[in-house]
């Protein structure tokens, strides 16, 4: 079956677009571009066993179903090859013109994988003598489903439902830093790469659905468009929880194009309290050797701002599918400007969103190894171990008219522990210390630091 599935997912990739029927279309899409279609067709089922032939567009042929309890899919097969390669499979055995300039040759396909040619006197070619103009019964121009069915009583339509691919979506958030809150909002960002679809209703399910086969890399978008709904475009998509997933569904009915993007508001603006954080990263490593180090070297300080989202809130009571979170802030003429971008994963409902914004331009940090010493453990029972005792002192400067308050964190596994310090060590878990040094205005703060690791 995986054999089965991965190479209806090649086969995806190289079909035109597909274009899906109005006639009451839903779809679900996927973060990793899975695409579940709902459909409902105007083809009368007799009951009993009937034969369909069905113009569904491009899809995985291992995951097509009926949506109708009484009505069972006994056998189906799916042609959706349209491409030239697969056409000249087909012709295999056949006579074909093929065109060179103003001369026309004909000449048999012999057979493909190489492609072999043979001429009306005989002769055998590896390479085309022309640019085949192949039958159409060779040629698909739609793909097509042929399924049997049988069914429990009559029926004026027939539901179905089956995977395809060429769209996908995220989440894009914006938040405007001011003095101590965030206006945040939100949008769902769909982007079509081959799929077409017209006035379908439209859902997204956020979180990680597993699948059996690797999903395929995003293409790129090429244009951005606004939802064309029948709603309002003020309604924004409503929200619910289905099974460990969150599912939202668009207002209105909507239409995707081939290289289109299509955004619509998660959430209402929210103003929100934020804080901002700078961190100076350790340089001890994770496991094993503590070594010794040289010279003195800079640091940087990163900077991070987290979004709180306290519980009885409507900001903090929804959740936030995983995407991309831009910072922005006013310069002094009130024009927004972009100060941080990151990846945020999805964020279940009270919980704070933390967003890496960069660098720290005005705050700097030198760290430099004064004393470094190494002994063998020589008790009978831990024969063979290190203990290491290293001095660290990093030096905080501060450029701004503020004080800063600069977190160092120090991250190690295994039996380590810090034996003194300038500034009260806090341990946050098993691997992680931290010091919160504050630096004054235009001035600079040093931290010193001795610890003690066992390898």
């Amino acid at each position: 079956m995986n054999a089965t599935l991965a190479l209806a997912a090649a086969c995806l990739s190289l079909l035109p677009p597909a274009r899906l029927p109005a006639q009451q279309t839903s779809l679900t899409i996927y973060n990793d571009g899975r695409v579940l279609v709902r459909r409902t067709l105007a083809t009368p089922v007799p009951k009993g066993t009937s034969e369909q032939r069905l113009a569904l567009g491009t899809l995985e042929p291992a995951t097509l179903f009926a949506l109708d309890s009484g009505v069972t899919i006994a056998a189906a097969s799916y042609d959706g090859a349209a491409d030239e390669a697969s056409a000249m499979r087909r012709a295999l055995g056949q006579s074909i013109l093929f065109r060179s300039g103003k001369d026309t040759v004909s000449a048999t396909v012999v057979g493909v994988d190489p492609e072999r040619f043979r001429l009306a006197d005989g002769r055998i070619l590896f390479a085309r003598p022309g640019q085949p103009a192949l039958p159409e019964d060779v040629v698909v121009l739609e793909p097509i489903a042929r399924v049997t069915l049988r069914s429990d009583a009559a029926r004026k339509e027939l539901r179905l439902g089956y995977f395809t691919g060429g769209a996908d979506w995220q989440a894009s958030y914006q938040a405007v830093l001011g003095r101590g809150n965030a206006r945040v909002t939100g949008a769902a960002v769909v982007g079509s790469q081959t799929l077409r679809v017209k006035d379908a209703e439209i859902q997204l399910l956020a979180g990680a659905v597993s699948r059996a086969v690797a999903a395929p890399p995003a293409r790129p978008l090429a244009r951005l468009e606004m939802l064309k709904a029948a709603a309002p475009a003020a309604d924004e998509a409503s929200e619910e929880r289905v099974g460990e997933f969150h599912l939202y569904t668009l207002a209105g009915r909507a239409s995707l194009e081939p290289g289109t993007t299509t955004s619509v508001a998660l959430f209402e603006p929210a103003s929100v309290p934020f804080e901002r954080a700078y961190v100076v990263r350790g340089q001890l490593p994770y496991f094993g050797f503590v070594p010794q180090q040289g010279d003195e070297t800079e640091v940087p300080v990163e900077v991070s701002y987290t979004l709180k989202r306290a519980r009885k809130t409507d900001f903090g009571d929804r959740p936030l599918p995983g995407g991309v979170a831009r910072l922005f802030q006013a310069d002094s003429a009130g024009r927004l400007q972009l100060v941080g971008e990151a990846v945020v994963r999805h964020t279940a409902p009270g919980e704070d969103v933390r967003i890496a914004a960069g660098t720290a331009f005005d705050l700097t940090a030198r760290r430099v190894q004064t004393t470094y010493t190494t002994r063998r453990d020589t008790t009978k029972a831990a024969v063979g171990r290190t203990i290491v005792t290293a001095d660290y002192t990093v030096t905080l400067t501060n450029a701004t008219d503020s004080t800063a308050t600069i977190e160092v964190r120090e991250e190690r596994a295994g039996e380590w522990s810090v034996l003194s310090s300038s500034v009260p060590a806090e341990k946050v878990s098993s691997t992680v210390t931290r010091f919160r040094v504050p630096v004054p205005a235009r001035g600079r703060a040093v931290l010193s630091y001795r610890i003690r690791a066992v390898w």
